[in-house]
């Protein structure tokens, strides 16, 4: 891989927009393209330069991050809309998208058929972390080709190598599982105490900086208390990765209630309308259900 860093940021969204403005600001040379050019738009005035569609951003470039929705948008991107054919061998692709540990081994392959390496390295830490440059990168791939580019991954937050290629979404699912379920939980304490006629805001506060201290209650518990949700962590992408970590259980035989009970109330409130609303939206659910228990 040159030593000079060419990169191009494919997936300017919520999360890539960010990112790749953390890029910038360390002084890399960016292309950057989003579907939804609109989202792309404001990173020149950061000095990016702006792509007319995938192929032509990676036109050139010898590193380049994808943050997209899916395994099927990761694989239409990089395969179908010319990414691999414009990549030169030796560049590398790192996919910091969520995606299934299959699908990221998949991509690896095919890949290095022609010459191009591939590192999963799919992110923790939201929006908030993103333009601090906070995250935690959970990185699947070759431990050596990781560390050279600690350069690249340093103005984003910290990266470590959980091992081969596939491991990083798995780290990745496994952070999404204590989310999903640490969440639930959060949501149904609080419904619990204000049952009983005591207040959300001030049992929160009570219970900071005791064992049950996390950054969910820090966070998605205040959305919880104000009951305002937002959409930074939409929940059809919660159920997505819960899907994807019990389709990875059953493939190892592994029975995870928790992770079912918890899957299975996304999947409703998904289904009801809740699919763009916040993670911490799940307290809404919960809420609803039992108002409609009480009927």
């Amino acid at each position: 891989m040159s030593s000079t860093r060419n990169i191009a940021f494919l997936g300017t969204g919520l999360m890539g927009g960010p990112m790749a403005r953390r890029l910038l600001g360390a002084g890399f040379a960016l292309t950057v393209w989003n579907r939804g050019a609109s989202k792309a738009a404001p990173l020149s005035a950061d000095g990016a330069r702006i792509a007319g569609n995938a192929s032509e951003a990676a036109k050139g470039a010898n590193i380049v991050f994808t943050m997209l929705s899916d395994g099927n948008a990761v694989e239409d991107v990089l395969f179908n809309q010319g990414v691999a054919a414009a990549l030169a061998a030796g560049a590398v692709v790192i996919d910091c998208s969520s995606i299934a540990p299959k699908a990221a081994r998949d991509h690896a392959q095919r890949l290095a058929e022609r010459g191009i390496l591939h590192i999963d390295a799919p992110v923790s830490g939201g929006v908030v972390g993103a333009a601090a440059g906070t995250l935690a990168i959970m990185a699947g791939g070759e431990g050596a080709v990781i560390a050279e580019l600690a350069e690249v991954f340093s103005p984003l937050g910290r990266v470590t190598h959980v091992g081969p290629t596939g491991t990083g979404q798995l780290a990745k699912l496994g952070n999404q599982q204590i989310v999903a379920v640490t969440i639930g939980a959060v949501a149904e304490a609080m419904m619990l105490v204000e049952a009983g006629g005591g207040s959300r805001e001030a049992f929160r506060n009570a219970i900071r900086g005791g064992f049950a201290e996390s950054r969910i209650l820090d966070l998605h518990g205040q959305r919880m208390v104000d009951h305002n949700f937002g959409t930074g962590g939409p929940s059809k992408l919660q159920l997505k990765d819960l899907n994807n970590i019990l389709a990875v259980a059953e493939s190892l035989s592994l029975a995870l209630p928790l992770t079912e009970t918890v899957r299975a109330e996304f999947a409703e409130f998904v289904a009801g309308g809740g699919g763009d609303v916040d993670h911490s939206g799940i307290l809404q659910h919960f809420e609803d259900k039992h108002s409609r228990a009480k009927r």
